[in-house]
C-alpha cells in the first residue's frame, strides 16, 4: 500500500504509473475505469467487491469519498497495484475542505485513455446521474436504490431522470427471476390474466419486476409487502394455470406450475462482486431497463 499525503490527481496518476513500472507490468491489460464516489460508510464494500470484480474486468478503481468542511483543501490517497487480489489498480482518495466539491479536477487525471469509463454510486446518488461532473465522463453509470433511504422515491427520482448508459443495482438482483419466469414460459401457459409478487417493505426490486412483468404482460401485477428479506415469491395467474416462484429461505426456489411437477432451483442472494460483475460485461444502454425505470416513475408520479 501506498500513501501519499496532502497531493494532486496528477501525482497518483504518477505514482501508479511508477508502481507498475517497478513490478515490470504496463497496464495495456485494463480494459475500463471504475469510479466509486462514496462515503466512509459504504467504502470499504464497495471498493471490495469492485476489487474482486477486478479478476473479470481488469480495471483501474478509483474510489472518491468527499469530507467536504471548513479545513483547508487537500488530497490523501492509499494506492495498491496488482497484488494477490487480482490485476487492477487501486487508488481511494479523501478529499477534505472545498476540494471534496471538485472531486472531477482530481479524478481526470486518473482516467485510462482510451478505455470505457463506469461510474458508481453505492449511496447517495445525484438525481441525474448522467449530468453529475463525474459522471459526464461515464459511459456507465451504475445506482443502488436500496441503500435510499426511501427506495421507492429512489426509482422514481431515477426513472425521472433516466439516460441512457445509467442502471441500478435493484435492477441486476431480478435477473435469475426474470431468466427463472421467461425459462417458465417456455412451454404454452395461457395468456396472464394478473400475478402477485411478495416482499420485503419498500423493496426496490419487486416494484421493478412487478413493472417489468405488467408491460410484459398487459396485465395487473401487485406487490404485498411483508417483513420478510428480499423477494419471497412471484406468482403469475393464466387463463390455464398458475405459475409460482417461491423463495423463502433466500437461497432455494421452488418453481411450481399447473399439471406439472415441482423444479427446485438455486437462487441465492447475489452479493455485489456478482452484480458489479455482471454490469460490467455489458457496457451499452440497457434498453429494457430504462423502460422499465422509466414506466415506474410514470405509473407512481
Amino acid at each position: 500500500m501506498i500513501r501519499l499525503e496532502d497531493t494532486s490527481g496528477g501525482a497518483v496518476a504518477a505514482a501508479i504509473s511508477a508502481e507498475r513500472h517497478r513490478q515490470g507490468s504496463p497496464t495495456t491489460g485494463m480494459v475500463l475505469t471504475m469510479i466509486i464516489i462514496t462515503n466512509e460508510e459504504y467504502q470499504s464494500d464497495a471498493t471490495s467487491g469492485a476489487v474482486f470484480a477486478a479478476r473479470q474486468h481488469p480495471m483501474r478503481i478509483v474510489s472518491v469519498i468527499p469530507r467536504p468542511g471548513r479545513g483547508p483543501s487537500s488530497l490523501d490517497a492509499e494506492i495498491a497495484v496488482g497484488g494477490d487480489d487480482g490485476p487492477g489498480e487501486v487508488a481511494v482518495l479523501r478529499l477534505r475542505g472545498e476540494l471534496a466539491n471538485h472531486a472531477s479536477s482530481v479524478v481526470i487525471p486518473l482516467l485510462l485513455p482510451d478505455t470505457p469509463v463506469v461510474a458508481f454510486w453505492p449511496s447517495d446518488a445525484p438525481p441525474i446521474p448522467a449530468e453529475d461532473t463525474i459522471g459526464r465522463h461515464a459511459q456507465r453509470r451504475i445506482t443502488d436504490c436500496a441503500t435510499c433511504a426511501d427506495p421507492l422515491e429512489g426509482l422514481r427520482e431515477r426513472g425521472r431522470g433516466y439516460q441512457p448508459g445509467d442502471t441500478d443495482l435493484a435492477w441486476s438482483r431480478l435477473t435469475p427471476w426474470r431468466s427463472i419466469l421467461a425459462t417458465a414460459f417456455d412451454q404454452p401457459m395461457g395468456s396472464v390474466t394478473g400475478g402477485t409478487i411478495t416482499a420485503e417493505d419498500n423493496n426496490p426490486s419487486a416494484a421493478l419486476l412487478a413493472t417489468w412483468l405488467r408491460g410484459s404482460f398487459n396485465a395487473p401485477v401487485d406487490v404485498e409487502w411483508t417483513s420478510s428479506v428480499g423477494i419471497e415469491s412471484v406468482k403469475i395467474v393464466t387463463d390455464t394455470g398458475e405459475i409460482t416462484i417461491s423463495r423463502p429461505d433466500g437461497i432455494t426456489a421452488t418453481l411450481s406450475r399447473s399439471d406439472v411437477p415441482d423444479a427446485f432451483i438455486s437462487l441465492p442472494r447475489r452479493d455485489l462482486t456478482t452484480l458489479l460483475n455482471e454490469d460490467l460485461r455489458r457496457l451499452d444502454p440497457d434498453d429494457v431497463y430504462g423502460w422499465v425505470i422509466r414506466a415506474y416513475a410514470g405509473e407512481t408520479g
